[in-house]
């Protein structure tokens, strides 16, 4: 049976009131990681979409061969696609429930709940000289409501948009105390609904990132050449957070999470700007506690802190400055651990494509934009349809550099093979393997592998240094708990004078390494290491494809290959190292050969050589000869392949050893119901996407919805992922589909009272089997 996981790296855009829209979706996922837990676990198949998610992972098991693991480990998200990837990586990190979320959206995210207490129209008198407007624009005939709102929630609608229109002006309608309080009572809500197991496997970590804009900006140390040092104003902000020091709480204490949720969500002219100082308030008045928010706002507000600016810091909206936050979920692709084969998708939830949050009127779009109309677009617009393009092509860099490698890696592969067994001879592969046995050949092929180089070695081994010395930077920064590029490059060049001064300005020639580098590769190169066990694990997944060898040692080779990896991949995370490590890391410009000396004795490498030797061995004397004879010739031979192949990563260590592949979630891509769009679908792209803000039933609308787009793409996705040449029966996905559609409207029905004839409508529309 061959094993795979399917890993989710999710990216949720902005999109005001679509946010109802998205947590449908951001629910099927949740359903289909923890229909996968269940499958995985053993546990019979539950009822609703989760369990037809169920069903297909045992379908593409006894069909297709595969056992398939769906989860995401990576969430990144802006604007109302932060508050949803929050709740998300919370249900996920802790097993808690995700219904919280859904009353949230479906009860309180309505106009009467979000304004202002200081803007509600008090009487008919308040605001007297506004009500003309707000009656223009809801009682017109033909006019925008009569246009664009169902006959049935116009009432509804004038009702709430008079309200809002007389609101005060020059001001944000909406309150943030009060919506930062929904956010704790949705989060309060969810910490006490009844807890499940975590959606991840075991030491799988969760990263989590929310943009946010910091309004003043704070200042941020550049180096140039001349002169030496400038000072420019950063307005992004990303807040992270990480499940790797795993507790009750999952991803963040309420606070925190509220924090970022109610910041990342502050839509210019909507909401007012966030501070502390404002959920400070919320937390008084709920007379609860904050434990940890010194150290928090150290870490989420860095520069800030240091210059003690915390309580003067204004943050505004994540999506004006960064609506699609794929760069923080691209670098977290770095200390992801692999157990088996991984398919690594990058995910996005694109609510309307296409549709500006901001329109003109109608006929003006091709005109020059007026005074009002370039303001809005550049506040609103622009940092919101900027398209993807870069980020995307960032990934495809990434994943051609690994189809590069591979195909090269195959092509050396006769040549490589016939030199170790010229090396060693036909003994090799009588003997059983011991870790003595493996230990002494692999070192003698690693020798001969820099020999044979000639003057290729001293290219690859600068290129080696560098990339090893700046792992190495890396790492003590992120210990030391500096900041800023100017500290980082103080670091970097006390760890390269040391090296320099360990006699590091060479590191070989035609003759092969020389002792110096030898000992320093030794005790601290672990990306060596770790790329040398994911060709084991490829070459092993090629053997397992061609069931020629035992199940049972297949499985043996598998498991010794990824705990081995896993013990090497654990010191590159930070929350490895001690205190100690640490104390070291924040003196290692004045000490930086200290600092290494300390990091090469934390991480012990040569004793997690030898374990990998011994365990390597042992489950290398369970294969038959004739598959054991590629896996030991891929392990003896990756100096030869590494030799070759680095140049080609630009010297980087990539985790996941698969291409990268891009995914869309948007009514635009899921057409098994209905096609149109947004336009065809959903109802809060209306009033510039606040539309879900005015009505029950246009939430109630856009949350089923999402659900459904959800459902249909994510049955693509996962069979997408299925090894070439296996597939299910033909029909059994559109079977699927339409299984998980009616199972949906049959779970949501009873709670979605205010749009039933939609119910009749999608019955009629979904395909029949």
């Amino acid at each position: 049976m061959r094993e795979k996981e399917l890993r989710l790296a999710l990216v949720c855009y902005g999109g005001i009131s679509l946010a109802v829209y998205m947590h449908g979706i951001t629910k099927e996922i949740w359903k289909l990681a923890r229909a996968s837990r269940n499958f995985l676990e053993g546990k019979p198949a539950e009822t609703g979409s989760q369990g037809v998610y169920h069903r297909l992972l045992d379908l593409i098991e006894t069909e297709a061969g595969v056992r398939m693991r769906v989860f995401a480990d990576i969430v990144a998200g802006a604007s109302a696609g932060g508050i949803n990837g929050i709740f998300l990586a919370q249900a996920i990190s802790t097993g808690q429930s995700l219904e919280p979320l859904t009353n949230l959206w479906l009860e309180c995210a309505d106009v009467e709940r979000l304004l202002d207490p200081d803007a509600r129209p008090l009487s008919r008198l308040t605001k007297f000289w506004a009500t003309p407007i707000a009656w223009m624009a809801a009682n017109k005939p033909g006019g925008t409501v009569d246009q664009t709102v169902d006959p049935e929630t116009r009432d509804e609608v004038k009702s709430k948009l008079s309200s809002f229109v007389r609101a005060r002006w020059f001001a944000p309608p909406f309150g943030g105390p009060g919506f930062t309080n929904l956010l704790i009572d949705a989060l309060d809500a969810m910490a006490a609904s009844e807890r499940g197991p975590r959606l991840l496997p075991d030491n799988q970590p969760l990263d989590l990132f929310v943009t946010v804009t910091d309004f003043h900006g704070h200042p941020e140390r550049l180096r140039l050449n001349s002169p030496p040092e400038v000072v420019e104003t950063e307005h992004r902000l990303v807040i992270g957070f990480s499940d790797r020091d795993r507790d009750a709480r999952g991803i963040g204490h309420a606070a925190e999470l509220a924090f970022a949720a109610r910041a990342t969500a502050s839509f210019p002219g909507a909401f007012p700007p966030f501070t502390v100082g404002e959920l400070d308030g919320v937390l008084v008045s709920r007379k609860r506690g904050w434990p940890g928010r010194a150290a928090f706002l150290k870490r989420a507000l860095p520069r800030q802190s240091a210059a003690e600016m915390i309580d003067r810091t204004v943050l505004i909206d994540g999506s004006v400055l960064a609506n699609a936050p794929f760069k923080p979920a691209i670098d977290a692709l770095r200390n992801r651990p692999a157990r088996r084969e991984v398919d690594r998708r990058f995910v996005y939830i694109d609510p309307k494509p296409g549709i500006r949050s901001i329109g003109l009127p109608k006929g003006e779009e091709d005109a020059l934009p007026g005074f009002f109309g370039t303001i809005f677009g550049a506040l609103s617009n622009l940092p919101r349809t900027q398209p993807i393009r870069d980020n995307l092509e960032q990934i495809e860099r990434r994943s051609s550099r690994i189809r590069r490698m591979r195909a090269v890696v195959e092509a050396l592969r006769p040549e490589v093979e016939d030199s170790i067994e010229s090396l060693f001879g036909i003994t090799l592969f009588l003997d059983r393997p011991t870790s003595a046995r493996l230990r002494a050949w692999r070192a003698k092929a690693q020798d001969r592998a820099a020999k044979s180089a000639g003057h290729a070695y001293p290219a690859y081994g600068h290129l080696k240094l560098s990339s090893v010395a700046d792992e190495a930077v890396s790492m003590l920064f992120a210990l030391s708990g500096q900041h800023g590029s100017i500290s980082r490059g103080a670091l970097s060049d006390a760890i390269w004078r040391a090296l320099q001064a360990g006699g590091l300005d060479r590191v070989g020639g035609r003759s092969g390494a020389t002792p110096a580098a030898i000992d320093f590769f030794r005790s601290h190169d672990l990306g060596f290491r770790v790329r040398r066990l994911r060709l084991l694990a490829r070459r092993l997944t090629a053997l397992a494809d061609a069931e020629t060898a035992p199940a049972a040692a297949i499985d043996g080779m598998r498991d010794a290959i990824y705990h081995c990896l896993a013990l090497y991949l654990d010191r590159e995370m930070d929350d490895f190292y001690s205190a100690a490590m640490r104390e070291a890391a924040a003196n290692a410009v004045e000490a930086p050969q200290e600092a290494l000396d300390a990091l090469a004795a934390a991480r012990n490498l040569r004793a997690i050589d030898d374990m990998t030797d011994e365990r390597i061995a042992e489950a290398l004397a369970e294969l038959p000869k004739d598959q054991r004879r590629p896996m030991l010739l891929a392990y003896l031979g990756f100096p030869y392949y590494d030799i070759s192949t680095l140049p080609l990563l630009q010297g980087e260590g990539l985790d996941e050893f698969e291409p990268v592949k891009v995914d869309r979630i948007s009514p635009d891509d899921a057409v098994a119901i209905r096609e149109g769009g947004a336009e065809a679908t959903l109802k809060g792209i209306q009033f510039n996407s606040f539309g879900a803000f005015f009505s029950r039933a246009y939430r109630e609308n856009d949350y089923l919805w999402g659900r459904l787009h959800g459902a249909d793409r994510l049955i693509d996705i996962l069979l997408s992922s299925l090894p070439a040449g296996r597939t299910l029966q033909p029909g059994e996905a559109a079977s699927l589909k339409r299984s998980a559609f009616l199972a949906i409207l049959d779970e949501e029905e009873s709670r979605l009272t205010a749009v039933p004839e939609l119910f009749r409508t999608l019955r009629a529309e979904i395909p029949p089997a």
